[in-house]
């Protein structure tokens, strides 16, 4: 299954070369609200199915709505040129390799990715536990229908994309951590007391999430263009890293300590993502690993340059 799930990937860095440049944030937003509005509607029909139906159902459905996708995408996905028609497929690899060790921007951003997604995945696979434990012996069908909740913060999507392609994205990081920040000390606090904190953290994680991921997106992007699908597959897989992560960990700690202590775990996580923003400020070189100088703008060097020569040319007349 993992290795035909490519599509929604490429269609991220696709939407990035076909949007114009003060609406690439929007346009990835739009695309990556389309990838996690499947994930959340895929547990209100889970829970739908245990409910009701028989587990064969999901793969009849899966397969009705694969066809369905294919149809739609030969419709409307324009036909584009290659951009790199010289490279083979261990030359990608190859390349993905040495920006994975050698871009600053893509790897600060990797590991705030990573632990985004840890963060939400912590969050919503152990949101089962906590529902169906005291106080609330929630159904499966009740417990799906959380994931409509999730949903209406992803919704935010063309909101969110106006927000980052108006500021930074370095800064439109930091603001989804700090969001981060406020919802999951909400559900560290209250989470096992009164369903209403459960709500609001179900809205506020997704849009925080969905902030974080686009912000970085965006960074990732405009490093090399011509490279963006291939940076893009470093991105991911540390994405994919961090559900793994917030899978294995988040679980383990929270039914070894509770809910507060899954919750601890997600704080400090954010504590880590806020930590590798500071250590690389928003306006350094591109090959700068860590410091806040604003790297020289190529505008005020050839104004420098400019000056200089003028200065030597009045020199000479006198």
């Amino acid at each position: 299954m993992g290795i035909v799930t490519v599509v929604p990937q490429i269609m991220l860095p696709l939407a990035a070369d076909l949007a114009p440049p003060e609406r690439r944030a929007s346009a990835i937003s739009i695309v990556l609200s389309g990838l996690l509005l499947g994930i959340l509607f895929a547990r209100v029909l889970s829970g739908i199915i245990a409910e009701f139906a028989t587990w064969r159902l999901i793969y009849w459905i899966s397969c009705g709505m694969q066809f369905v996708n294919v149809f739609a995408m030969w419709l409307v996905v324009p036909d584009y040129p290659a951009k790199q028609t010289g490279l083979s497929y261990f030359g990608i690899l190859y390349t993905m390799g040495r920006y994975a060790v050698t871009e600053p921007t893509l790897i600060q951003c990797c590991l705030i990715g990573l632990l985004s997604s840890a963060i939400f995945v912590n969050f919503w696979v152990n949101l089962t536990f906590l529902l169906t434990d005291a106080p609330y012996h929630f159904s499966t069908l009740q417990i799906g229908l959380f994931g409509l909740i999730g949903a209406l913060g992803v919704m935010t999507a063309p909101l969110v994309g106006r927000f980052v392609d108006k500021l930074s994205g370095w800064t439109t990081t930091g603001i989804s951590i700090a969001i981060g920040i406020a919802f999951q000390s909400t559900f560290t606090g209250a989470a096992g007391l009164h369903i209403a904190a459960v709500v609001i953290v179900c809205f506020g994680l997704d849009v925080g999430s969905q902030m974080n991921q686009v912000s970085n997106s965006s960074r990732i992007y405009a490093i090399e263009p011509l490279a963006r699908a291939r940076m893009n597959a470093v991105f991911v897989i540390s994405v994919r890293q961090g559900q793994v992560m917030g899978t294995s960990v988040g679980t383990r700690v929270y039914l070894q300590h509770g809910w507060r202590a899954s919750g601890a775990l997600a704080l400090g996580f954010h504590g880590l993502q806020l930590v590798l923003l500071f250590l690389r400020g928003p306006r350094v070189e591109r090959k700068s690993w860590i410091g806040w100088a604003n790297a020289p703008t190529p505008g005020k060097e050839i104004q420098e340059e400019s000056s200089k020569n003028l200065e030597i040319v009045e020199n000479e007349k006198v």
